[in-house]
């Protein structure tokens, strides 16, 4: 099951739904993968593709996570 991490591991920002993944559940925001990232995990180098939303119906049970994660890209002065 996905983790659905709930912030940008570029910027930190809280992320919305539509937040974007790699292979690996590296997660970003849509800017931070189009600006700086040209669309490939700085991680793994795979695509990063569209996140998948959970039913709200299955929530309750299977929460999203709140572990927040930063990665190599994250800049403090962004």
């Amino acid at each position: 099951m996905l983790a659905l991490r709930p912030n940008c591991e570029c910027c930190d920002r809280d992320l919305p739904p539509e937040a974007l993944i790699c292979s690996f559940e590296c997660t970003f925001c849509i800017r931070c993968a189009e600006t700086r990232l040209g669309g490939h995990c700085p991680n793994c180098q795979g695509e990063l593709v569209r996140r998948p939303i959970r039913p709200a119906i299955h929530l309750a049970q299977n929460p999203a996570s709140g572990q927040r994660v930063l990665g190599a890209c994250s800049d403090p002065r962004s």
